[in-house]
């Protein structure tokens, strides 16, 4: 079973920052490999910074739904909003922090 480390306070992946019905989905933070449910959790618990994936390892499996601990590419996260294997919504609002785990920039300019 895949583990997501911080101070989460339910079995489906809900931590003390993010914890509403839809705050399910946890990400593999590059940089230590570990899934954590926000960017807050991580730097909490690690002392090193945030190592963002790059766009062109967007086909790495990083994001893990809360509810049926289904993983899923970046790049395959970034098309939803709710999993495909269970039907669970994820929050929309996680998209104003996709610049802290997720590379989008391309030639120094963005996308």
């Amino acid at each position: 079973m895949i583990t997501v480390y911080g101070p989460v306070v339910d079995s489906q992946g809900r931590c003390k920052h993010y914890h509403t019905m839809k705050d399910i989905v946890a990400v593999k933070f590059k940089c230590c490999n570990k899934y954590y449910p926000c960017y807050k959790c991580h730097d909490e618990c690690e002392d090193h910074p945030v190592t963002v994936w790059k766009r062109e390892e967007f086909s790495e499996a990083a994001i893990l739904c809360g509810v049926c601990r289904t993983e899923y590419t970046i790049h395959r996260y970034l098309q939803m909003n709710r999993c495909n294997c269970c039907g669970s919504r994820w929050n929309e609002g996680c998209q104003k922090h996709y610049h802290l785990y997720f590379q989008f920039e391309e030639d120094g300019c963005r996308l």
